[in-house]
């Protein structure tokens, strides 16, 4: 069984027992999370797509960690101009673990 669900503005196909890096959630560590925006449920030989979501359905998942990703350097110049300007970024995440698919 496997599932398509919504969160930070991306969509991720999940089956039970995936473990799956989305953007920061405000939970706490080793909680149970529910994700209610469940786009599409199916199995090997049916497939439910929601009118934007099914109805009734929910992804039940376990919060591993939080943290972040590794450094993205930003590098901006303008040639033959001397201006140059160097940025880093961490992306924060959080490592989930889902536990089940309620259709």
């Amino acid at each position: 069984m496997f599932a398509v669900i919504e969160t930070g503005g991306k969509q991720y196909r999940v089956s039970e027992g995936d473990v799956i890096y989305i953007e920061k959630l405000n939970a706490e560590a080793d909680s149970e999370y529910v994700f209610d925006k469940v786009l599409a449920v199916g199995t090997d030989d049916k497939t439910t797509f929601g009118t934007p979501v099914v109805d009734g359905a929910k992804v039940t998942g376990k919060i591993v960690k939080h943290g972040k990703a590794k450094k993205v350097v930003v590098f901006t110049y303008r040639p033959k101009k001397d201006s140059k300007r160097k940025k880093g970024h961490r992306q924060q995440f959080t490592k989930v673990e889902i536990t089940a698919i309620n259709a």
